[in-house]
């Protein structure tokens, strides 16, 4: 930046920067990054630091290092490897670093929003009463990085917000909820460590959120005795992330502006939205603000077919699933790349994403696209929900599947940046559910294996 900038721009950037009261998010605004046709949602670094040193020169010297860190994410592995695969020239990419306030309220040592949120005004799997257009919003306490890296979150309609969830019963909600949460690090400074992104970052639990006294709006609570969830932050039982009294009794008037906004952004953008929020209390000590943090078009599915239950079940479909994402035809498809369910472990889903890429730089330094199956949700950052695998690492396939085992059946992949990174590639994306999918296991074992690794076969 010395090199860079005229001296009285530092200085003045220099000042700016020990003058802001809060962390900051520094991250990548690129041409091919904002563009519909091939976002690269998430493949380069965000990073956030306290910014709350002492001395205005350390502010200055991390912030610098924050944004080194981001253009030198454009020539990491994965960076090189989602080129390669959506056939991109490196060249062609321009990059730009923007500077955001992070919102939220210090509690203790930890700086967060009370929620973050994704919302899109086109839902790809609505379920009951709900219709495509009504929308979809991913709900979490926290930065909004346990959204977007596929954790676990809250998924509902913005139209029928009090709508029961998917899950069978109780103990399913409390198993398959939000247990931990992400916040910038206000304590002590954790040894340096600049080539990591979350190296200001730290993952709390909800015991820690119960102590800063933030769930009131957010949770409710297990009563054993009745064995029911009861709306509100109680004592007496564990509780779960359901954001139940702002969705059901409206303590916050959450849903209603979403539902306001999303007219509102489709006409700006000319199509549906992806809209990424944050609400905190009002620094002002009024109530409380809701924060637009960024709005990107979306790509919708075009055309119909009409599937029946016979076809699902007819001789020769390897792959049947009841929710997919996707509509048409690929007759280029050659090849299956799948984890083998007999040596699947949830413990070595890091050493399985290794596994995927070798053979997915194989398959795309030949031009081959290919079919991908797998347990959990494929891309989440949480290594028990599925295969962590970063988009370069599986961009050469063009049909992914993704099916549930024992302790790791996530819902479909909506507010993550993996996701945005299917719609806009065109990727077909199956989830074959047990109650209405199935896969051909045993045609896939019979079948003469090109390579064969610890857990993942070609």
């Amino acid at each position: 930046l010395k090199a860079a900038l005229p001296p009285e721009i530092l200085g003045d950037l220099r000042d700016f920067i020990s003058q802001v009261q809060a962390p900051l998010a520094v991250r990548s605004s690129s041409l091919l990054e904002d563009a519909l046709a091939h976002p690269f949602a998430g493949v380069y670094a965000t990073k956030m630091i306290p910014n709350n040193q002492l001395d205005a020169d350390s502010r200055f010297t991390a912030f610098c290092h924050a944004i080194r860190f981001v253009y030198a994410s454009t020539y990491f592995k994965t960076a090189q490897d989602y080129f390669a695969g959506a056939g991109q020239d490196h060249g062609a990419e321009k990059m730009a670093v923007v500077i955001q306030e992070v919102v939220g309220d210090r509690r203790g040592e930890r700086f967060y929003p009370l929620i973050a949120g994704v919302a899109r005004s086109f839902n790809y799997y609505p379920s009951g009463a709900a219709k495509p257009t009504d929308g979809v919003v991913n709900l979490a306490l926290g930065l909004g990085r346990q959204i977007v890296d596929g954790g676990l979150s809250w998924c509902y309609s913005p139209v029928y917000p009090a709508a029961p969830p998917p899950f069978n019963n109780v103990g399913d909600r409390l198993r398959n909820t939000q247990t931990t949460f992400w916040a910038v690090n206000m304590g002590t400074p954790p040894p340096p460590d600049p080539m990591r992104e979350t190296e200001y970052l730290l993952e709390a639990d909800l015991a820690a959120a119960a102590a800063d006294g933030v769930l009131d709006h957010l949770v409710s609570t297990y009563d054993p005795r009745s064995d029911r969830l009861r709306m509100g932050c109680n004592r007496g039982g564990p509780h779960v992330l359901d954001f139940a009294p702002v969705l059901v009794g409206e303590t916050l008037p959450l849903n209603g502006l979403l539902r306001r906004l999303f007219p509102l952004a489709e006409r700006t953008a000319g199509c549906p939205v992806e809209i990424e929020f944050a609400l905190d209390d009002d620094p002002a000590g009024e109530g409380h603000r809701l924060c637009l943090l960024q709005m990107r078009p979306m790509v919708i599915p075009r055309g119909d077919t009409f599937v029946s239950p016979v076809d699902l079940s007819a001789d020769g479909v390897v792959v049947a699933a009841d929710r997919a994402l996707g509509n048409g035809v690929r007759a280029d498809l050659a090849d299956i790349v799948y984890i083998v369910p007999e040596t699947f472990d949830a413990a070595r889903t890091r050493a399985i994403a290794l596994e995927v890429a070798e053979v997915n730089r194989r398959l795309v330094r030949e031009g081959r696209p290919y079919v991908l199956v797998g347990f959990g949700r494929w891309g989440s950052s949480d290594p028990w929900l599925g295969v962590p695998v970063e988009w370069g690492q599986i961009a050469g396939a063009k049909v992914i599947v993704e099916t549930a085992t024992a302790g790791m059946n996530p819902d479909p992949s909506q507010g993550a940046h993996f996701f945005h990174n299917l719609i806009s590639f065109g990727v077909f994306y199956m989830t074959a559910s047990p109650r209405g999918g199935a896969i051909d296991w045993e045609w896939l074992a019979a079948q003469p294996a090109l390579h064969e690794s610890a857990h993942v076969r070609h």
